[in-house]
């Protein structure tokens, strides 16, 4: 992590209006930005702290060299976690979901293991990507054709010329990360439980892959499936919380009761 960066750039926190029993960091989608989740604070309850991580090229991070690999986007949100995160389950959307998983990773070796992980909409980290992007091969004008068939950025952001610009190039080194990425690690099995979410009519990631992320939690995984597409979530994030929440609650009455 650069020098000069603070910690608070590469991890947003919002907390809620009380103590917080149990934080939830959530790791964006190829392309994504902090900003895109920072709704999700009036959704959760008051005792959940939000924690967002913020990858290279983006915000206060712009001028940071871009990532090359999943590390690159992971390691610096462990490095730059609040000491008094506590009891932390880790989220992530997509490609989220992989760096989700090398977080979950890097705080068990750190003997810091969360108390869970969420993906969504992802593959189990130890498949290859069964639906590249290939960003290397296309030209913007596809790159951006290839991100609207994917759904999740605002095509105002990739319509007008001088933003494009801006976002494009995080957007092409996420993807380029996204399309590489496989864990083939002996250790791949996580020491923490798994859930995992997905939308009925994703195109990129179908409902009968997401079974695959037993192969690293260690128990059966059974999806929570919800209505939508690879964004789900963006078209009923009503509905969303109202699955994820009973699944938090499962750490944050154990964390509760440890007390």
């Amino acid at each position: 992590m650069t020098a000069s960066l603070a910690p608070e750039d590469v991890v947003w926190d919002l907390p809620g209006d009380t103590p917080h029993r149990l934080s939830l960091l959530v790791l964006p989608h190829a392309g994504g930005n902090a900003h895109a989740y920072g709704g999700w604070r009036e959704h959760l309850p008051a005792d959940v702290r939000l924690l967002i991580g913020q990858y290279p090229g983006r915000g206060a991070r712009y001028c940071e060299d871009l990532a090359v690999s999943v590390d690159d986007l992971a390691q610096p949100v462990v490095d730059s976690l609040p000491a008094d995160t506590g009891d932390l389950v880790v989220f992530g959307h997509s490609m989220g979901s992989l760096v989700a998983f090398e977080v979950a990773r890097a705080l068990r070796a750190a003997e810091r293991t969360p108390r869970g992980l969420i993906a969504s909409a992802c593959r189990a980290p130890v498949l290859p990507n069964q639906c590249p992007v290939h960003p290397e091969r296309l030209d913007d004008d596809q790159l951006v054709a290839a991100i609207k068939a994917r759904g999740g950025t605002d095509d105002g952001i990739l319509d007008d010329p001088e933003l494009r610009e801006i976002v494009l190039p995080s957007i092409r080194a996420d993807f380029a990360i996204d399309d590489a990425y496989r864990c083939t690690a002996p250790d791949a099995r996580l020491d923490c439980p798994v859930a995992v979410f997905g939308g009925d009519a994703d195109p990129i990631v179908p409902v009968d892959m997401l079974a695959g992320w037993s192969q690293v939690a260690g128990h059966e995984v059974v999806p929570h499936v919800l209505p939508g597409d690879h964004f789900y979530f963006q078209q009923d994030l009503r509905g969303f919380f109202d699955r994820l929440i009973p699944v938090l609650n499962t750490h944050r009455d154990s964390t509760a009761t440890a007390a």
